[in-house]
């Protein structure tokens, strides 16, 4: 890995990140749910699993990486999961937490299925 490509992935992760606060900021939070948070962190899940088979090494690391490691945060969910823990919105604590986890596994399993079938029909 050469000091450009690093520098390509900071620059994007920046991108990432400003692409996130723009979703969280959109996206409505119904009764107090951070549903933006969720929206990026499986959008970002999807995305990487698509892109992980068909792009090269160094694309990779430039968008998965930087702007889709930027884009997606389990940060933020471990924060709100433990706000609404205190809020005592124990339904909406515990879907967070590990309606966050199954569904970002599965929709990176759904990505990565698209791009071995994407990277199958290219070749």
């Amino acid at each position: 890995m050469n000091l450009g490509l690093v520098i390509l992935a900071a620059v994007a992760g920046g991108a990432g990140a400003a692409m996130r606060v723009i979703v969280d900021a959109v996206v409505p939070r119904p009764h107090g749910f951070p549903l933006g948070i969720l929206v990026v962190n499986l959008t970002g899940s999807l995305l990487l699993g698509l892109l992980t088979p068909v792009v090269s090494a160094d694309v990779l690391t430039v968008v998965g990486v930087g702007v889709l490691g930027g884009f997606t945060t389990f940060s933020a969910v471990s924060v709100e999961t433990v706000l609404l823990a205190q809020r005592r919105r124990w339904a909406q604590a515990a879907l967070n937490l590990f309606g966050t986890a199954a569904l970002a596994v599965g929709a990176a399993g759904i990505g990565l299925a698209l791009g071995v079938a994407l990277a199958g029909a290219a070749s």
